[in-house]
């Protein structure tokens, strides 16, 4: 009987299981899902959905294995990578060293970024395949954080990459990875979908699928959220979270992160577009080259009052690259006080008593509350006689402008790739130098000041990390005072999703949908 009753239950067809899916809403606008074409933060987030590095970051923002089981140093200036094996891409083919020196190769030739990865390679001088699960990369000198780097590069396949260009990863065709999920959609600054990668080397996410929007605008992302359109979403408006709390169907998480919100000044051009006498008459002469004028901008700024009554507190002002706490903090650089009469009278010395006209340029849909630090900042330049005019626009645009070096003063934002100061003084104060992977191809400052320079160069090869980290304080005392880029405040990340999940968040920013579990 028992027999008759097991072949009898064996032959029932049960109901299939619900598949669980993550609804993710996120503020940032993605541009392209090639996790080479644009070091920017929701690209970045996104790509990793798709495409492992050899070396990732955990939670603490540490080094750990990913797909490099081990690594070590030869000898100073030569690496080791052994490679997890087992390892395959989403189309079976197995992952080998020779996959992973195509892609550091890849990375500098990489056409039309707007800034990309080559500060992580920009140090290895040659890759060897010493078999196919090992890798060497010689470099020109000792580069102690060369670990650190490399986990912002993903591995991509030979078999589909070789010939494949932006446009082919953002339809798909070549958007052939290791990673947790395969991408089975993906609109640029819309939506994406991912399915599952069963065959994941590591721990299987929770979610069989995830769906990641765009919503740019603060209002219908909190609305899809209380709608449950969404499950959680990123970047929420500090104004808002006193409201969202009052639901008990929602729940908040916050936590101190490393993005730097600052203005770029063009402290270079002899002529800048923007410019202006009060009459509205281009200026023959850059004010912002005087680093008087950039210091009476930045004294004419309300940080507090930008923390209290645009950022509802979260937030914390600065006058230098890294948050308080991480590598490469200087006690002795805090954020410049609000002192407008001061502001007032350094303008008058460098010889603008009457003031002068400039368009203030940024995103409106990037950063948290981006639109409204701009709207702050102009008017409180304009009560100091510089005439302020606002020039915001989507990240996608604003960013495209922003390559060619269209403006005068921007807002804009920056989060270290290694966790500590490296990557802020190469890429915010260092002068700009393709060749060495110093400065953003998007850089409007062009400062360049040879001593801070020599300065960054010797921390990057010191191994010693107390002795790295004291120099790198030192390339801040040097030139911060001069405000290559004038400092805000460090974001403070905020999140909200809905009850019966829980958020296991990183100072990185970004939802990753393996970091959401249910209760």
């Amino acid at each position: 009987m028992r027999i008759r009753v097991a072949a009898l239950l064996a032959a029932i067809a049960l109901p299939a299981v619900a598949q669980p899916v993550l609804n993710v809403g996120v503020g940032g606008s993605f541009t392209s899902l090639d996790p080479h074409y644009h070091n920017y933060g929701p690209n970045n987030v996104l790509t990793t959905y798709v495409f492992d590095p050899l070396v990732r970051f955990d939670r603490r923002y540490q080094p750990e294995p990913s797909l490099a089981a081990s690594w070590r140093l030869v000898d100073d200036m030569t690496w080791e990578f052994k490679l997890r094996p087992g390892v395959k891409f989403h189309d079976g083919t197995p992952l080998t060293a020779d996959d992973v020196a195509f892609s550091y190769g890849r990375v500098p030739l990489v056409a039309n970024s707007p800034g990309g990865f080559t500060f992580a390679t920009k140090g290895i001088v040659k890759i060897e395949v010493v078999d196919p699960l090992t890798v060497r990369l010689y470099t020109a000198t000792p580069l102690p954080l060369l670990a650190y780097n490399l986990s912002n590069v993903r591995i991509l396949s030979r078999k589909t990459g070789e010939n494949a260009i932006t446009a082919d990863y953002n339809s798909l065709k070549a958007a052939n990875g290791t990673g947790p999920y395969r991408a089975t959609e993906f609109m640029v600054g819309d939506r994406a979908v991912f399915e599952r990668n069963d065959a994941w080397w590591d721990a299987k996410p929770t979610w069989t699928k995830v769906i990641v929007r765009a919503i740019a605008n603060d209002a219908a992302r909190n609305a899809a959220l209380q709608s449950g359109d969404v499950d959680i979403i990123d970047q929420v408006p500090p104004r808002d979270v006193a409201e969202l709390k009052k639901n008990p169907k929602v729940a908040i998480a916050s936590m101190a992160g490393q993005r730097l919100i600052f203005l770029w000044p063009d402290a270079s051009r002899a002529v800048t577009p923007f410019a202006t006498d009060l009459q509205g008459k281009p200026l023959a002469t850059n004010p912002l080259k005087d680093a008087r004028v950039r210091k009476a901008l930045s004294l004419a700024i309300n940080r507090t009052g930008i923390k209290d009554r645009v950022m509802d507190g979260f937030s914390e002002p600065t006058g230098q690259l890294m948050p308080d706490g991480a590598s490469g903090y200087e006690p002795a650089l805090p954020p410049d006080p609000y002192d407008p009469e001061k502001a007032k009278a350094l303008l008058a010395e460098a010889g603008y008593k009457d003031g002068f006209g400039i368009t203030l340029h940024g995103p409106n849909n990037r950063y948290v509350n981006d639109g409204k630090i701009i709207e702050a900042i102009a008017q409180m330049w304009t009560r100091i006689g510089v005439k302020t005019t606002v020039d915001t626009m989507p990240a996608a645009t604003f960013f495209g402008r922003a390559v060619k070096a269209e403006f005068s003063i921007r807002l804009s934002g920056w989060a270290s790739d290694t966790g500590e100061a490296s990557s802020n003084l190469t890429e915010l104060i260092a002068s700009s130098a393709p060749d060495k992977g110093r400065g953003p191809v998007f850089d409007p400052s062009k400062y360049a000041n040879p001593q801070v320079d020599e300065i960054v160069e010797r921390s990057l090869t010191i191994v010693d990390t107390a002795k790295r980290e004291a120099v790198y304080r030192e390339a801040e005392r040097l030139a911060m005072p001069e405000l290559p880029v004038i400092p805000i405040h460090h974001q403070v990340n905020v999140f909200a999703m809905r009850q019966g999940l829980t958020f296991n968040m990183r100072m990185q920013e970004g939802i990753r949908a393996w970091d959401v579990v249910p209760k």
